[in-house]
């Protein structure tokens, strides 16, 4: 992630809260007036881990309006 990603995004969702505190460390500025969800999903799994995809989907489907 980079700052023309921070300054992209809308809503920033973190999988635990060390990775929040990077980015706080890391992009504190940008992040002054962003929306920041930690989804406490621990970062144990694989990448692209068909389980990771499920947690992270059931945890963020709610907070985004998904156009069908």
């Amino acid at each position: 992630m980079n700052e023309a990603d921070i300054c992209w995004a809308d809503v920033i969702c973190v999988m635990e809260e060390k990775h929040l505190s990077r980015l706080r460390t890391d992009f504190r500025k940008a992040l002054k007036h962003k929306v920041l969800h930690v989804l406490d999903i621990p970062d144990d799994y694989q990448f692209m881990d068909p389980e990771l995809i499920e947690l992270i989907t059931d945890a963020v489907e709610p907070m985004i309006d998904v156009v069908n």
